[in-house]
């Protein structure tokens, strides 16, 4: 019937989601993680370069990763990367000292979240209707969301009873039952012209087309962004003496999640720049209320005002990337996408722990809230002029 839109959430979808949510906790308890290195003797800067070996390595699989997935499909991707991640984090056990060790274990955990956080994403993408793409991707994102609040607030709950050796084995506990629970999820037939008529065309073909371009920029600010809200909070509440990760993330999360759940449309309706535009603009402000906060209701506003920018953001990004893609090379611009996420936190780890160590928390914070705003603005001219060419002439922009 003309007017009814098509469903959005099917088995694979749930299964998928079910699964990301479990390996999104196992692998957000590691926002504790910063205080199990400073007790072993890491420096903001130290601390800064352990997270970003992780994203180092993540970003040199990610092209292998599009490959395999755009050749081969996700089921096998799905598969080995559970196992890696449930062998990896059982080995942050054996983490005692600051030394190679513990940059082989995050090197490791690269891998297997680069490959999870790629393959899951890209499955999910496969199920949902293209009319209602944001709108989809905003509904899975919250199972990447929720992780945060509970991985925040039961590692707070972990750390105040036991140790760190708990918190580990709680995320190993985690990554058994993701992979237990992505067991069922099978790949799913393209079916669309382009996908039949072409081959893949790689992910430098991905990396290069123009439309892409400008979403790759503000893609690798936003995660510029977040690398340095993520990685020194934990350090930031135990300096300040203010507020809990857990609720930081609890307040982040709910917003991200009602506006997902109830206005997840709104993209998709109004179109979505211009939704992303506010959206940047509320992360910056809650970056900058972070920076200012000094009782634990005031980090706790700021959460929710990072969760305002990062509920719309994530998943217009997202589907900008999706839509703005040939199906046949799906898996290439979504590996690009979630691998932009890993060279923020190569960029942003180090760059903000130097500040910070020549700096205060205020100082960082600002500087996060600065680099967000600049983003945006060098993005929005950009994009408006790709998107004039690609009226213009369509196929140059897009091939």
């Amino acid at each position: 019937m003309r007017g009814v839109k098509p469903p959005l959430v099917s088995a694979p979808f749930v299964l998928c989601a079910i699964a990301n949510l479990l390996q999104g906790i196992s692998f957000n308890l590691y926002l504790h993680m910063p205080g199990f290195l400073s007790d072993l003797g890491a420096s903001p800067l130290v601390i800064g370069w352990i997270f970003a070996v992780t994203g180092l390595v993540a970003i040199a699989v990610r092209p292998g990763i599009g490959t395999v997935m755009d050749r081969h499909g996700r089921r096998r991707l799905i598969l080995v990367g559970n196992v890696l991640n449930v062998v990896v984090t059982a080995l942050y056990l054996t983490v005692d000292q600051i030394g190679p060790w513990v940059y082989l274990v995050r090197v490791l955990h690269g891998v297997a979240e680069a490959i999870l956080f790629t393959v899951l994403f890209t499955f999910a993408a496969d199920h949902v209707p293209r009319s209602r793409l944001t709108e989809g991707l905003a509904l899975f994102g919250v199972s990447g969301m929720l992780p945060m609040s509970i991985g925040g607030v039961l590692g707070d709950w972990i750390l105040a009873h036991l140790d760190y050796t708990a918190l580990f084995g709680a995320a190993v506990a985690f990554a058994v039952l993701a992979l237990l629970a992505s067991l069922p999820l099978r790949d799913v037939a393209t079916t669309t012209v382009d996908s039949d008529s072409e081959p893949p065309r790689g992910f430098v073909a991905a990396l290069r087309q123009p439309d892409l371009l400008p979403i790759w920029w503000i893609t690798l600010i936003f995660f510029i962004a977040l690398s340095g809200i993520f990685i020194f909070l934990k350090t930031f509440v135990m300096t300040r003496g203010v507020g809990s990760v857990g609720g930081f993330f609890t307040a982040y999360t709910a917003v991200a999640i009602a506006l997902r759940v109830g206005f997840g449309w709104v993209p998709d309706r109004i179109g979505p720049v211009k939704v992303l535009i506010p959206s940047v603009i509320a992360l910056a402000l809650g970056v900058f209320a972070l920076a200012l906060a000094e009782t634990g209701e005031a980090v706790s506003v700021a959460g929710g005002l990072c969760g305002l920018g990062h509920g719309y953001t994530f998943p217009i990004l997202s589907g900008l990337v999706v839509g703005r893609a040939r199906e046949r090379d799906r898996g290439s611009a979504v590996a690009i996408y979630t691998g932009i996420a890993d060279v923020g936190a190569v960029i942003g780890g180090p760059m903000f722990g130097f500040v910070l160590a020549r700096s205060s928390y205020t100082g960082l914070y600002m500087l996060v809230a600065v680099v967000l705003l600049v983003g945006l603005i060098v993005f929005l001219p950009w994009d408006s002029r790709v998107q004039r060419a690609a009226l213009a002439d369509p196929g140059r922009v897009s091939g």
